[in-house]
């Protein structure tokens, strides 16, 4: 784990308070889709834990909502300023464990990292069905993103104002195996309907690597870190009255 200077190439809108950032690192250390990174702000003592959609070796891409002060320092950077950051943390999906047919469930600012989970399904030549959930049309973003991997996706609008109407929940009754990132209340709900599966919660975080244990969860494992042993957990494990 190394705190690296990056580069930002791109930092553009992509809907209503979400942005895309692009940066150059000397190098990346994620391993696995579902990983996160803690990027510096200037004057915030705070790092923040940033979802990644895609990375390689050199680069990585944020998708980011801006939801405070020190998000919105971020949407305001251009390409060219460097900002600190930790890459490759957390627990991310264990694509050894899902199996072919399994679905792909993102809903809001947790849909980014079903890309690099979908793009490493692809590649490995497995299968999956992708279900993405929004508020509405105007609040959509990466769709065409996910259409260059996949044609079994399926798009949720609360409002209705683009796909099908209503929430993830409503796009199948019941599956055998789903990996899943978006709010809590949408992940609760997805536990009567998955089998089994692999969930990426959210969570406030101080540090991001453990140390602080101010993420920490209650578990059927005992108490575990979302920044540590997740943000990906076997939904099993999982105590929801709890989170």
């Amino acid at each position: 784990m190394r705190d690296l200077r990056s580069e930002i190439l791109e930092n553009k809108k992509l809907a209503d308070g979400i942005y895309q950032m692009t940066l150059e690192t000397p190098k990346s250390e994620f391993t696995r889709p579902g990983q996160f990174a803690m990027i510096e702000v200037p004057e915030k003592f705070l790092r923040r834990p940033i979802s990644v959609s895609s990375y390689d070796s050199s680069r990585y891409t944020l998708i980011y909502k801006v939801v405070g002060e020190g998000t919105d320092i971020m949407s305001k950077m251009e390409p060219g300023y460097y900002v600190k950051g930790i890459t490759g943390l957390g627990n991310g999906y264990d694509l050894d464990e899902i199996p072919n047919g399994a679905y792909l469930i993102g809903g809001g600012i947790g849909i980014p990292p079903m890309l690099g989970l979908l793009k490493s399904m692809v590649m490995s030549g497995k299968s999956c069905k992708v279900v993405l959930g929004y508020n509405s049309a105007d609040e959509m973003f990466m769709l065409e993103d996910f259409e260059q991997f996949s044609d079994d996706i399926t798009v949720m609008t609360a409002d209705g104002s683009y796909g099908q109407k209503g929430f993830v929940t409503d796009a199948f009754d019941k599956c055998e195996y789903a990996c899943a990132c978006g709010p809590l209340p949408m992940l609760r709900a997805l536990d009567h309907k998955v089998e089994r599966g692999q969930f990426s919660l959210e969570a406030r975080m101080g540090c991001g690597f453990g140390a602080c244990m101010g993420c920490s969860i209650r578990t059927t494992d005992g108490s575990q870190r979302v920044c540590k042993e997740g943000p990906v957990f076997d939904k099993e494990v999982l105590r929801w009255e709890s989170l």
